[in-house]
């Protein structure tokens, strides 16, 4: 089984996007020190680089892609230079096209060096915090901004605090379902295009809308539904971790469907397995309620190591031991 998907996406970003955005999530302020056009300068790689070795004139590993960081140790380095050798140090610096520089503990940067860099069109910023936690900041930004993610077609609903995506066929009713839900109180991720997220190299999914459809969806014979504007702010969620799929099937009488549970499935999004869970569809079943259940049976699981089909098939097999320990013994 594959999910429905629009194309695995790693992208880029402009140093202009970096510094207008950074701050908004994230506990940490630049000053812009030159002036530059920063949407011709682009970040393609989510690590930083403190350029030491480039200063001292070793360049041959010099990863001059990445957003430099001059902290105490680089800008002392330089101070403590004369007014020649730091120009030339400099240049082992911009003579690169390097996205950015970040002076960090609020640091100085010579007004010819600072010139040099404006003559390269290299944006330099600075901040006040130290270099390690400024690092922590930006690199943590950057990850989310170059995880890997996927759009798929479905609906993702917060379920008791679990996220449930819905996938299946055009015409199932998913978006039904998940206005439902909404109604019973649960909360709306996305509809129709669902953005899934894997940041790094964790095992963990975030799922959020698409920003053009937003908190809207269309229902079949209805239209167009904004669902904030309708349920209040309560009905929406930002982004919710993906922890199952629930994949809706077009009723087939010919074909065998899971009756225990006892064989779980698991389906693979941007390479993390996640429970699936196959509900056939036909006239009169209350999909809304059997989705609130699976939501409830994956909180079970996680909390308390609990599958109801396991304690049934435990409690039959002890019910027919007892039988036949009762039919071999011998009556005086």
């Amino acid at each position: 089984m594959s999910l429905d998907q629009k194309g695995l996406k790693k992208r880029s970003v402009t140093v202009a996007y970096f510094f207008e955005n950074i701050g908004t999530t994230h506990d940490i302020k630049l000053r812009r020190l030159n002036s530059v056009d920063e949407q011709k300068r682009r970040i393609f790689e989510r690590d930083l680089h403190r350029p030491g070795l480039a200063l001292s004139g070793f360049t041959n590993l010099f990863t001059y892609k990445r957003v430099q960081i001059l902290g105490n140790t680089e800008t002392r380095f330089l101070n403590h230079l004369g007014e020649e050798e730091r120009r030339q140090a400099f240049d082992n610096l911009v003579r690169f096209k390097v996205p950015c520089i970040i002076l960090t503990s609020n640091n100085k940067l010579q007004p010819e060096l600072l010139e040099m860099a404006t003559g390269q069109g290299i944006p330099v910023f600075v901040t006040r915090h130290s270099s390690t936690k400024a690092i922590y900041q930006v690199t943590d930004f950057l990850d989310d901004q170059f995880s890997l993610y996927q759009q798929y077609h479905g609906s993702m609903v917060d379920v008791y605090g679990v996220g449930v995506l819905l996938i299946g066929k055009s015409g199932l009713g998913k978006s039904e379902i998940a206005l439902d839900l909404v109604e019973r109180g649960h909360g709306l991720v996305a509809d129709d295009v669902v953005v899934i997220r894997r940041k790094g190299e964790s095992m963990q999914l975030s799922a959020s809308r698409n920003n053009i459809i937003d908190h809207f969806m269309e229902i079949r014979g209805l239209g167009v539904v904004d669902v904030k504007a309708n349920f209040g702010i309560r009905a929406i969620r930002d982004v919710k971790e993906v922890l199952v799929v629930a994949e809706l099937l077009e009723w087939n009488k010919e074909m065998e469907y899971e009756r225990l549970g006892l064989d779980t499935k698991s389906t693979k999004v941007l390479g993390v397995d996640v429970p699936l869970v196959q509900l056939p569809i036909f006239p009169g079943k209350n999909i809304t309620v059997i989705i609130e259940v699976v939501a409830l049976n994956v909180l079970l699981k996680r909390y308390s190591n609990y599958v109801a089909a396991e304690a049934l098939t435990d409690r039959i097999k002890q019910v027919i031991n007892n039988d036949e320990r009762t039919e071999g013994e011998i009556v005086l």
